[in-house]
């Protein structure tokens, strides 16, 4: 098997899902037979915005031939990572070189996870909702867009309201009773805004 591991290796973070990785090749010498390639390892050590630490799946990408860099797609936004480079000949894989440590950025969050209406009365209805499962960053705030819908499924005026991050419920009041109201809830980080949850629910006739 190859005798040195590659030297000199440096990660560039592209942006919040993209890393290039550099590195110096080995000496010919020390591949001690057919140069194949080199082989990347890389695995998330931790999100930034969750403290949990689970089951650690290490990725390998392989670039054949005397290739000195590549890509690292699909990674994880706000994320510590630890990457190593080996290179490899017919016969298997040569040490790997030291960890290098390199984190994404933040990106755009996911959606809520849940968005709930309860508790109609004539002219109220109360919001729950559930921060998303993938924050991809710190989470700055949540929006909340509604507007009522008539027999005719015709859209009225839509209402914009801005959220703190740390709230999880809210009473929206006066409201038209009897009235089907469509609310569109998202989160946003210092990057922009997720994707949004639907969510449709009537104010009552009469108590």
């Amino acid at each position: 098997v190859p005798m040195v591991a590659p030297g000199n290796v440096q990660v560039h973070v592209i942006n919040s899902t993209l890393a290039k990785v550099h590195w110096d090749p080995v000496p010919l010498k020390t591949v001690r037979g057919h140069l194949q390639g080199y082989k990347v390892y890389y695995w998330k050590v931790q999100s930034l915005s969750r403290r949990s630490r689970r089951h650690v799946e290490k990725k390998i990408l392989t670039f054949r031939g005397n290739k000195t860099f590549g890509m690292l797609p699909g990674l994880e936004p706000y994320s510590s990572y630890k990457l190593n480079v080996r290179v490899v000949n017919g016969k298997g894989e040569g040490p790997a070189s030291p960890d290098k440590v390199f984190k994404t950025p933040e990106g755009v969050p996911g959606s809520p996870s849940f968005l709930k209406i309860t508790n109609p009365t004539l002219d109220s209805l109360t919001l729950e909702w559930g921060s998303p499962t993938h924050p991809n960053g710190v989470l700055t705030s949540y929006t909340l867009k509604f507007q009522p819908i008539n027999n005719t499924h015709e859209l009225g005026p839509l209402v914009e309201i801005r959220i703190p991050a740390n709230e999880s419920s809210l009473i929206l009041k006066n409201l038209n009773y009897s009235t089907r109201y469509k609310f569109y809830f998202n989160a946003q980080t210092s990057v922009g805004s997720g994707s949004q949850i639907t969510e449709e629910a009537v104010t009552i006739m009469d108590e």
